[in-house]
């Protein structure tokens, strides 16, 4: 049996019932070689990010050190250890995001809203990060807000996308 987290509206779970969840991941990974990112990855999914009780937990249950938890938690950068906001705006500084000004959004950002990298509104709307790269070099400088592109970005279009969020 997979868990389905996509279809699950879990912002609405209870503490426990969110732990209930990710206990039913483990439960269904444990037994597979290597399983330990994709239960992270699910967890993730399910309580919104990895604070270290969900950590414990996920250590507790597969009986394995919390350190070799944390260890993978924080060697990816998918994972993260904080609450993220609603939008999550991702900067690209890859090479050609990097030399074509990507440095410049991520201080227009900052100025917009506030915020440094790895850093949330108090409103928990937004979210700023940065990324190495997201495969969209001939768009260049280009940012996400969650699952959206937008394309040779400049400091000046900046508030335009806030405003639509």
């Amino acid at each position: 049996m997979d868990i389905q987290v996509e279809q699950c509206n879990c912002s609405e779970l209870t503490e426990e019932e969110k732990l209930e969840r990710i206990a039913e991941v483990i439960e269904d990974y444990r037994h597979r070689e290597g399983s330990l990112i994709q239960i992270l990855h699910l967890a993730q999914g399910i309580y919104g990010y990895l604070p270290i009780h969900v950590q414990k937990f996920i250590a507790q249950r597969l009986n394995i050190p919390l350190s070799e938890v944390y260890g993978v938690v924080s060697f990816y950068s998918f994972f993260t250890t904080s609450k993220r906001g609603k939008y999550v705006i991702r900067v690209c500084l890859g090479t050609a995001c990097y030399v074509r000004g990507g440095k410049k959004i991520v201080e227009r950002l900052h100025e917009i809203l506030g915020l440094d990298v790895g850093e949330t509104t108090p409103d928990g709307k937004f979210t700023l990060e940065v990324m190495r790269c997201i495969g969209a070099c001939s768009l260049a400088p280009a940012i996400t807000i969650n699952d959206t592109v937008y394309k040779q970005v400049n400091p000046d279009k900046l508030q335009q996308i806030i405003d639509l969020y």
